[in-house]
């Protein structure tokens, strides 16, 4: 895998303002598409950082799952800037997080409809390609965020933070809960989520350095991001492996579950727990003491940085290619890397000190 670089004039990851959860859908239709022809082949094209940015498009939002904190709070930041630059935003999804069915009905529908640009939350990295694939040859520019497809399959992904980096700060925190000792398991989303495995790939291959010598990696169990699921399954890898010492879930929605379920057992305080969480989520577990620390990025920049890059792509200041760098608002300027990556940046991490500071 890679790392990717940006540039800005500011950094505002750190800087989370209070924030709705409640996503509101809004619509519209434009007579100003996009750039007009665009193919598979467009990132190969020319692009210029000063184009004017193009206003009354529709965008649209397709979450790997809607009504849940996570993408409700990053939705809510695309729809935000998405006012801003004078264009409309909608949000369409499905309730189900591993309904990659359901992701390639929205896609069609939406391909149809004739929107200027998605931004979508890949549920599989294959399964959606032959829709995206027509999407963007009907000249509808495509942006991943939070989880990638393949990269022929759309314009840009906007990665909440690099890849290597998450995954091995997340294995470094269940490490330092655990004393560098035991066995772990991973909770994971669903099976196919391109994200979840590229962390979790990272996690074996750290594994293999000699301060983890101590700590064996037992079982990756998978929740689907499902509340009842997640937590079920926590539940069943304590009852399988009675000696665990520690649970990674890089994943919103299993770490709030795993966390529910261990604050509620005999397990508190003797099974650590960390991964990708939500600090309004996670605040009553760490503040009861179940959980110690966990990571995440402030899901509304991403949201944004994702409509941002959108508009871009659709105004012609970029296409997707490597090097080639856009003004997103406040935010500063950010630099595509190696297969049209856009970095938003480094993790924060949570904990019983900074996690009153947080709101979202």
């Amino acid at each position: 895998m890679h790392r990717t670089t940006t540039r800005r004039t500011s950094v505002l990851l750190a800087a989370v303002s209070s924030l709705s959860l409640l996503t509101t859908a809004c619509g519209g239709s434009t007579d100003d598409s996009g750039s007009g022809g665009s193919t598979t082949n467009a990132k190969a094209g020319e692009a210029s950082p000063n184009a004017p940015l193009k206003k009354g498009l529709n965008v649209t939002f397709l979450p790997k799952q809607v009504n849940t904190p996570y993408f409700s709070v990053a939705d809510k930041g695309g729809e935000q800037a998405l006012t801003e630059l004078g264009s409309s935003y909608k949000e369409v999804g499905t309730n189900d997080g591993a309904d990659t069915a359901g992701q390639v009905t929205h896609i069609d529908t939406l391909t149809q409809q004739g929107v200027d640009a998605m931004a979508v939350s890949a549920q599989d990295p294959e399964k959606l390609c032959t829709s995206l694939k027509k999407a963007m040859a009907d000249g509808i520019k495509i942006v991943t965020y939070d989880s990638d497809t393949q990269p022929e399959c759309r314009d840009a992904f906007v990665s909440p933070a690099g890849a290597e980096d998450l995954a091995l700060k997340q294995l470094e925190l269940i490490g330092t809960q655990t004393g560098y000792k035991g066995e772990i398991a991973i909770l994971s989303a669903a099976k196919t989520a391109s994200n979840q495995n590229t962390w979790i790939d990272y996690m074996k291959d750290e594994l293999a350095d000699p301060r983890y010598k101590a700590m064996t990696l037992v079982e990756i169990a998978y929740g689907d991001d499902d509340a009842d699921k997640s937590y079920q399954e926590t539940q069943r890898l304590l009852e399988d492996h009675p000696n665990l010492k520690g649970i990674i879930s890089p994943t919103t929605n299993g770490v709030k579950a795993a966390a529910k379920f261990l604050s509620q057992s005999s397990y508190k305080g003797t099974v650590a727990l960390t991964g990708l969480g939500a600090p309004n989520d996670m605040r009553p577990y760490v503040k009861d003491g179940t959980v110690e620390s966990f990571v995440l990025w402030d899901p509304a920049k991403l949201g944004e940085l994702a409509a941002r890059a959108a508009v871009a792509l659709v105004s012609g200041q970029i296409t997707g290619r490597e090097g080639q760098m856009f003004l997103a608002g406040d935010m500063g300027w950010f630099e595509l890397g190696e297969n049209g990556i856009i970095t938003l940046g480094d993790p924060a991490v949570f904990d019983a000190k900074n996690i009153d500071n947080y709101d979202f």
